[in-house]
């Protein structure tokens, strides 16, 4: 067990919580590394759809995307709290840590399913930064949210597996050389249970564009670098098969609870980033005679915003701590997901409407980041789901979809 978990006075597990400026060191770092990128960096990159590659090198070069890679791969071997540290200062120093943080949360597959010879292959590439994987091939045009629906197959060659479908929303395809994909290899009406039958694939991008493999981007409202991904008649090697064949769809969802808690993260350092921001033009900005700060028009949505974000943070706390002692988080993820989204939403409309029309204005950066702050409510998942999960499976009422 990690050491968030001990043994309370009837043998019982307690999870241990760690409060206040946790990992000072790595904050410290984080910041160091994110002061190097200001608005001006991502605002240029922004205009331009550009990938920050030169945030993601640096955010490699310090370690920080091999966080969850152990050492003797050439990581980090770092704990998910740490990690979701790592995000959540990066989001709030204003930095967009969306770009890289799949590499994270992806990680997670390869580590409790992947082969000894994949995990040696790969990882020390990734850890060092020659390979990115950055890529996750799930979501699909016809079936959205509806995984155990989708239409891509994976059909045995006599050298391994032949891909034909289609993806959507599979962002940084075009800024990774390896993409996780998941695909039917059994189709749904010959299995028993629908979660079955559906694999997952380490797809060489490098080698595959071109021959059966093309990516299209998707323009958005965001800097996102999203993407369409189509697969016809793409051959790969039998030893691109995760873990046991048909067993996909469940090693997806051992992985998500890490990815709700590292976005969850993300989202608490973007509430706190737009906080500060309101509370400082607040506190500056004159209107008839007298700072706007003084108006309860404007103090009560930032305080509101900072009381969310304090107790979302609580919550991404509890889920990583969970999560590190190795208990079921499954709910506690999916509830600080939910609460850091709105907390971050709810921040970033206060900070817009206390700048008034200056939030409109690029220089001021508060409207790239409300963007960004939007799309969290919808992706990597909705927050109707997340309410849905609660109600079926914490509160016991019945399944609605």
């Amino acid at each position: 067990m990690a050491d968030t978990a001990s043994k309370g006075p009837r043998g019982e597990t307690m999870i241990n919580v760690p409060m206040g400026e946790d990992y000072p060191e790595i904050r410290e770092a984080v910041r160091r590394v994110c002061a190097r990128f200001s608005g001006e960096y991502w605002r240029k990159l922004d205009e331009v759809e550009a990938y920050p590659t030169d945030f993601i090198n640096a955010m490699t070069e310090a370690g920080f995307l091999a966080a969850l890679i152990p050492e003797e791969f050439g990581g980090s071997g770092m704990s998910l709290r740490a990690a979701a540290v790592i995000l959540e200062e990066t989001c709030a120093a204003g930095c967009h840590a969306a770009a890289g943080h799949a590499q994270m949360y992806i990680m997670g597959t390869m580590l409790r399913h992947g082969s000894e010879a994949q995990k040696k292959k790969y990882l020390p590439e990734i850890a060092a930064g020659r390979l990115r994987l950055q890529a996750f091939g799930v979501t699909e045009p016809t079936t959205g949210s509806d995984t155990t629906q989708l239409k891509t197959r994976a059909e045995r060659t006599a050298s391994g597996y032949r891909l034909n479908g289609q993806k959507v929303w599979t962002s940084r395809a075009q800024h990774s050389d390896l993409m996780l994909v998941l695909a039917r290899t059994t189709p749904a009406n010959e299995v028993r249970n629908k979660v079955d039958g559906i694999s997952t694939f380490l797809i060489d991008i490098r080698g595959a564009l071109g021959k059966g493999l093309e990516i299209r981007p998707i323009k958005v409202m965001v800097n996102h670098h999203t993407t369409e991904v189509f697969f016809e008649n793409l051959d790969i090697p039998a030893d691109s098969l995760v873990g046991q064949e048909g067993k996909g769809f469940r090693y997806i969802l051992d992985g998500m609870n890490a990815e709700r808690v590292l976005t969850a993260a993300e989202a608490v350092g973007s509430a706190r980033w737009f906080i500060r921001k309101a509370t400082a033009y607040a506190n500056e900005r004159e209107v008839f005679g007298r700072k706007i700060g003084q108006n309860q028009g404007i103090q009560f949505p930032i305080a509101q915003a900072h009381i969310q974000s304090e107790a979302a943070d609580l919550m991404v706390r509890r889920a990583a701590a969970m999560f590190d002692a190795g208990a079921a988080c499954g709910s506690e993820a999916n509830m600080a997901r939910f609460l850091a989204t709105e907390a971050s939403w709810n921040a970033a409309e206060a900070c817009m409407q206390t700048h008034g029309g200056f939030g409109f204005a690029r220089e001021y950066d508060v409207e790239r980041k409300w963007r960004e702050a939007r799309l969290g409510r919808i992706a990597p998942v909705s927050t109707n789901l997340i309410l849905a999960h609660v109600a079926q499976h914490v509160l016991g009422l019945p399944r609605s979809y």
